[in-house]
């Protein structure tokens, strides 16, 4: 076996000393032992990550060289030079001398022909056991013959300088496809390690004809499998973890011809306002052993944690394996899928629960990806804020989104899948003066899409989106089905809707020219008079 010090000086590194794959148990007693981490009750390491509490979007950037300059979607992505990203590995490199480090190799994907293999360089010990939580961890065998296509390093304590590597500001996220790496600096925010690696596969796998995708997946059975697309905040974790259906994954897969695989081998829950009889089995994973909670509030006598305190974030999160949900699929692979949910948190109050889509349509929802950003995701949202982000996950697509659109619209017609349209949002009004639709109709009108129930019910055309809604679901409100018959004033809600077909109709322009005549008609319509 290659000695880890003198692995990593052959990318120029200098460390101290080097932990190469330690196991969770090391991992544990040295985030304990070294004052990174506390112990809750039941096991679960509390850690906290300081002002960066999610995302830092605006810190993100791609290297801009002869290999990406006509592959990379560059008005959705910010460019570096290769000269800063020289500088600024020269100053990681050099910050980074003599330090005490921590090596994981892990796998991006469960599909043993389309997995990427990675090498994780982090200079905190609870860092590296997320990592290894949230990745999928080679055999003994594949540990032997182990080569990295990929290197990511993450260094919470360095800081970019704005003027000399070309950032924003002092942190960095920072995407070398040529050199085959990525550096992270200043934010302690864990998620931005697993969201590099998805980055990578969504660049990677659409050139081998694999469609990459942030959502989550759960199989009921055979040809049972059921795609939840959607950002963070819209339900794809909680949703996806049924009890009734096994679980593959709660972010990131594949969708290829052999079927739908994991990116990962763990979840990464949001835990602010988790309650053990809405979620009982991400619940369970607060009070097991070996759990990385960021940001969650701990009594430091009783050890007890509050998750509904954010007054260390809104965004607080635990990471954790897989296995640690008891209906979960180890192998992070099922077949083909019969359904396909795109979630929305409509903060305007005007998305009916549930809408059945056309291919088409689907399509338009995919490439528009409305939503709105729940406070604390990504750093300075501090409310929910309508937002387009494409393909459900716009800061993660280094590509044109017409190339996940076409993969997409080819993967549903071929395998014939049903497609719906959930909110997961505002009812009886918009932020501020509706409520959030009770997780309880979703869980209802979901299971009766996923059973094939729903397909019977009768429909409506919505006036505004074209959809179909549903207009009685057994155990359903039917009041709840019409957002319009839920408002106050229902000509507050024509015009609410009429600007959030407006909105959509400007974000789709970007598209327009690359999509078929039937995917641009199957945006909302224009409302006369409204």
């Amino acid at each position: 076996m290659t000695d880890p010090v003198a692995e990593l000086a052959m990318l120029g590194l200098k460390p101290g000393s080097v932990r190469k794959n330690w196991n969770e148990e090391r991992l544990y007693e040295y985030a304990v032992a070294s004052g990174e981490a506390q112990v809750a009750k039941g096991g679960a390491l509390v850690v906290e990550t300081g002002k960066h509490t999610g995302r830092s979007a605006r810190d993100k950037f791609t290297v801009r060289d002869a290999s990406t300059e006509d592959t990379v979607w560059w008005d959705n992505n910010a460019a570096m030079t290769p000269a800063h990203f020289d500088t600024l590995w020269d100053d990681f490199r050099q910050h980074l001398e003599g330090k005490d480090l921590f090596l994981q190799e892990l796998f991006g994907g469960a599909d043993p022909e389309h997995r990427l293999p990675v090498r994780v360089v982090n200079e905190l010990g609870w860092h590296s056991l997320f990592i290894r939580h949230l990745l999928r961890r080679p055999s003994d065998a594949e540990y032997e013959n182990f080569s990295a296509a990929f290197t990511i390093i993450n260094s919470p304590s360095f800081r970019a300088d704005p003027a000399r590597h070309g950032t924003q500001s002092e942190t960095v996220i920072a995407v070398n496809f040529d050199r085959k790496l990525i550096l992270i600096g200043g934010t302690s925010y864990a998620g931005e390690t697993k969201k590099a690696v998805f980055t990578l596969l969504n660049y990677l796998l659409p050139e081998q004809g694999v469609m990459p995708m942030h959502c989550s997946v759960n199989d009921g059975g055979e040809d049972d499998a059921a795609i939840f697309f959607g950002l963070s905040g819209t339900g794809k974790t909680t949703l996806s973890a049924d009890e009734s259906r096994q679980l593959i994954g709660d972010d990131e897969h594949g969708w290829s011809e052999h079927g739908l695989f994991n990116f990962e081998g763990g979840c990464y829950a949001k835990m602010i306002h988790l309650s053990e009889q809405a979620e009982p089995e991400i619940f369970a994973t607060t009070r097991m052993w070996g759990t990385v909670l960021e940001n969650v509030v701990m009594d430091p006598e009783t050890r007890e944690l509050d998750l509904f305190d954010n007054s260390l974030a809104e965004n607080s999160r635990g990471a954790y394996p897989i296995s640690s949900i008891k209906n979960a699929r180890e192998t992070g692979r099922c077949g083909q899928p019969r359904t396909l949910i795109m979630l929305t948190c409509d903060a305007f109050g005007v998305m009916p629960p549930i809408a059945r889509l056309t291919p088409e349509q689907a399509m338009y929802h995919f490439l528009s990806g409305y939503t709105a950003k729940v406070a604390g995701t990504e750093k300075g949202v501090t409310e929910p804020t309508a937002t387009f982000s494409t393909c459900f996950g716009g800061p993660f697509m280094p590509r044109h989104p017409s190339k996940y659109g076409e993969l997409l619209g080819r993967l549903i017609d071929q395998h014939k899948v049903d497609c719906w349209l959930v909110s997961t949002g505002w009812t009886a009004g918009p932020h501020g003066t509706g409520r959030r639709m009770p997780i309880q109709v979703t869980r209802t009108l979901l299971n009766a899409a996923l059973d094939g129930s729903l397909k019977q019910a009768d429909f409506r055309r919505d006036p505004v989106f074209g959809f179909d809604v549903p207009v009685s679901v057994p155990g359903i409100d039917e009041t709840i089905l019409d957002p319009r018959a839920t408002w106050a004033d229902p000509l507050a809600y024509d015009a609410q809707a009429a600007h959030l077909a407006d909105m959509f109709t400007e974000n789709f322009r970007t598209y327009e020219r690359h999509v078929s005549e039937a995917v641009r008609a199957a945006g909302p319509r224009e409302v006369v008079g409204a």
